[in-house]
């Protein structure tokens, strides 16, 4: 009898499984965690942060049947801005794929760079770091993403590389944050230190942490390059090499006056973004109506009609669909936390711990504190909101410095932004990649241990030279 019975190897559920799992034990966590809270307060522009004194258990209130049941529809409402935003860059990007515009741009880049290709990585890296940790908006990762991936691809590398090209930049931007008003300027001001203080010491880590990050980046490029089968995204990028690998063996693109002038529209528009977002505090809401505007002009000026514009955004939302269903599932987990009304709570147990560390441990527990809470508060300024209050006396009484305390904030809090399933506008941009997530993980994890080291390490000298 011949056995026909082999061995099955273990397949990653699917994304939406495993954020369904992580909601089941949320909801399962309010039948096991005293329900607790703290009062908020309010401070500038209309914030509020928790007063670190009033923490109080409260009655339980665990999760029923149509809290759960609802969790996901909350998540999509309580995300729709960054829901929305990943639908409409979708649906722009396709406008201007359909109008010929990116392909004229990836056949002249390919040809630029075809003698020099791996210098892209550095450039690219090095614009989107500079640009995050300015502003601070890791989020602009979904717009470049499909900018860069068609180049990427021709070039001779993968849709991981294009993926880490862009994630691993803005993140260790937007982490470090050398003048990021987002975490480091929110951080400060309710841990009472001045704007922007401790810039040079941040300067020094961005310069490290970036030039480590673009070196891991770019070996795994190289071996992609030499081997396309080395790729950990090698079959899922087979249409994208089908599409973009023979650039460079045909004649060059050659763009119409219509084309010309929509490319000059397109720059306008990301001109406009950039004055948008430094000086008018523009966000995601901003951004997408004129992402949406942007698409129908360039559209037009390219000679496309109403309809076709029309039909290429419903395509792009097509596209893009599943990472903005995936950022309501991630927001589903702190929606059931909220319910429950054990968010406080596991904030306040786990700055218990680290009272209880000695001082020369404490900057450190502080950074495994935020790594920890990042998993159910992945907004960064929700997270300065809620634990700065409370882990910036508490750095008084260990004898950490203030500013060694915001710096344990900002390292926990940023890298794990492209680590965690929670982290919405993150799993959003790997579906843009067309990257799964557990396949990123493989990618990302050893980067992410050396981030972790290099995390500990700077804290230790923060503390050890008395940084404030």
């Amino acid at each position: 009898m011949t056995n026909n019975n082999k061995e099955r190897k273990f397949k990653m559920p699917h994304i939406y499984v495993i954020l369904f799992l992580f909601g089941l034990v949320a909801a399962a966590s309010t039948y096991l965690i005293p329900a607790g809270e703290f009062d908020r307060v309010e401070i500038e522009e209309g914030r509020t942060a928790v007063d670190p004194e009033s923490f109080q258990f409260t009655e339980s209130e665990p999760t029923d049947l149509v809290q759960f049941m609802t969790a996901i529809p909350r998540g999509l409402i309580d995300a729709g801005e960054v829901v929305f935003f990943t639908l409409i860059i979708g649906g722009m990007f396709m406008v201007l794929r359909e109008s010929g515009i990116i392909e004229i741009a990836v056949d002249k880049l390919a040809r630029r760079f075809s003698n020099k290709s791996i210098l892209v990585i550095p450039v690219l890296m090095t614009v989107f770091a500079t640009i995050a940790t300015l502003i601070g908006t890791a989020e602009l990762s979904l717009v470049y993403i499909p900018v860069i991936i068609p180049l990427i691809i021709a070039l001779g590398y993968d849709s991981m590389t294009a993926a880490a090209i862009a994630l691993c930049g803005t993140v260790v931007g937007y982490s470090v944050g050398v003048l990021n008003p987002v975490n480091t300027g929110l951080a400060q001001t309710i841990s009472e230190l001045p704007t922007f203080s401790g810039l040079s010491f941040r300067l020094i880590l961005f310069v490290i942490v970036l030039t480590i990050t673009i070196l891991f980046v770019m070996r795994y490029a190289r071996k992609v390059q030499k081997n396309p089968t080395a790729s950990i995204v090698y079959e899922e990028d087979s249409e994208k090499r089908a599409s973009y690998k023979s650039i460079a063996d045909q004649e060059p693109l050659k763009a119409n006056n219509r084309q010309i002038a929509g490319a000059f529209t397109v720059l306008i528009f990301f001109i406009i973004l950039v004055w948008g977002v430094i000086t008018q505090g523009w966000f995601m809401i901003e951004m997408a109506g004129l992402f949406i505007l942007m698409g129908v002009t360039v559209g037009m000026v390219s000679g496309m009609s109403l309809t076709h514009i029309s039909e290429s955004f419903t395509k792009g939302f097509r596209d893009v669909l599943m990472g903005a269903v995936i950022i309501g599932l991630a927001r589903s987990i702190a929606v059931i936390l909220e319910d429950g009304r054990v968010m406080d709570t596991i904030v306040n147990g786990l700055g218990t711990v680290v009272g209880d560390l000695p001082p020369v441990l404490a900057a450190a527990g502080m950074y495994f504190v935020q790594l920890l809470i990042n998993f159910i508060i992945p907004s960064g300024s929700g997270q300065a909101l809620v634990t700065m209050p409370i882990m910036a006396p508490l750095s008084d009484m260990l004898g950490v410095t203030r500013q060694t305390a915001v710096l344990a904030f900002q390292l926990g809090d940023g890298f794990a932004h492209i680590l965690y399933p929670t982290s919405g506008y993150f799993m959003a941009a790997l579906v843009i990649a067309g990257v799964e997530w557990h396949k990123w993980i493989k990618f990302f994890l050893p980067l992410f241990l050396i981030l972790m080291g290099i995390s500990l390490g700077a804290l230790i000298v923060a503390q050890a030279i008395g940084w404030s």
